[in-house]
């Protein structure tokens, strides 16, 4: 089969177009022929080697973290999925590998895809959805009538956010261009912030949770002080802590290295009486599942910029990594 492998690690890397032996299954998992594969800030993060201490990928391998499909094989233990269901995944972390044509994916982190959108839409779905979920509905517990910050609201994942905080009954403010203020309002906004001419600090006050995915130190301070006490921010972009470090099963220098990293973080929260965590998302085909409940019902609906086709996977990485894209980036893998 054809995939993008990452030969080395570095900034200035490329992924490069190799043959691959076709995946084997375990007894738990599934093979699926992929037809989309969502793009996203990790898989240039993984290509530059920024996660190597963490997720020692060892070259080459192949890239990738979001997939949608049709199922080809299952495990002698897989009770919930069969040949010929379409499926979609954000695949676990030390079996990652969707730019490809098959996968074989841990049944517990598949979900059938939503009936009412089509692959590249699903391809676009799994991490974002998930890590919003994630942040928003098992960690923040959001609930109806809360201020909820989501920064970046044009992005992957503020796009599907921002509509998952409105399901939730919360009052939604973002950040975003002006370009892009009519896009933010269309998915629920209820207050924009054009980052480009205003100081979201100077307006918000009180906020119950923030959604932050700045890598700006200064911009996690500010975000800090617009909660109000015993409010939590959760950061997608750091720093990590040691309570990630021990969720990820890392050594005990490992957690050692990320409690210094967070320290000074965590200080200022505690002044501040709030809470900070940092998340870095996890696959969920449970969690999955409830999404796309909510798609099916037209509750949350995917937003892509630009869909690619898969001998444009690196075209498609550089664009993602450029920050502009408007919702999510997609490659076609099957035509």
């Amino acid at each position: 089969m054809k995939a993008y492998i990452v030969k080395k690690y570095g900034k200035k890397e490329i992924l490069h177009l190799a043959d691959r032996a076709m995946p084997t299954i375990q007894e738990n998992e599934v093979l699926v022929q992929i037809h989309s594969a969502g793009v996203n800030s990790l898989d240039a993060l993984i290509r530059n080697g920024e996660f190597k201490l963490f997720l020692p990928y060892k070259p080459s391998f192949v890239n990738g973290h979001d997939m949608a499909g049709v199922v080809t094989q299952v495990g002698l233990k897989v009770s919930g999925f069969k040949p010929g269901d379409e499926v979609y995944a954000r695949v676990p972390d030390h079996h990652i590998g969707s730019f490809a044509e098959y996968i074989a994916v841990k049944e517990k982190a598949l979900a059938i895809k939503p009936t009412n959108i089509s692959m590249e839409e699903a391809g676009s779905i799994p991490l974002v959805g998930l890590t919003s979920w994630q942040a928003l509905v098992e960690t923040g517990k959001v609930k109806m009538g809360q201020k909820v910050f989501i920064q970046a609201g044009s992005g992957g994942v503020g796009t599907f956010a921002i509509q998952l905080a409105k399901h939730l009954g919360a009052f939604v403010a973002t950040t975003t261009s002006a370009k892009n203020i009519d896009l933010v309002k269309s998915l629920g906004a209820d207050l924009v912030i054009d980052y480009q001419t205003q100081e979201f600090e100077e307006i918000l006050k009180d906020y119950d949770l923030v959604l932050h995915s700045n890598k700006d130190k200064n911009v996690l301070t500010k975000s800090l002080r617009i909660l109000k006490p015993g409010g939590q921010l959760i950061s997608l972009t750091g720093p990590p802590t040691q309570e990630f470090a021990t969720r990820m099963g890392l050594p005990g220098y490992l957690k050692f290295v990320t409690r210094l990293l967070s320290a000074g973080t965590k200080r200022k929260a505690k002044k501040l009486n709030v809470i900070f965590t940092f998340l870095f998302m996890r696959a969920d085909g449970n969690q999955l599942g409830e999404i796309t409940k909510l798609i099916e019902a037209g509750i949350i609906r995917p937003v892509i910029d630009k869909v690619f086709p898969f001998e444009q996977t690196n075209e498609a990485l550089a664009y993602v990594e450029a920050g502009r894209a408007r919702g999510k980036v997609v490659v076609k893998v099957k035509e």
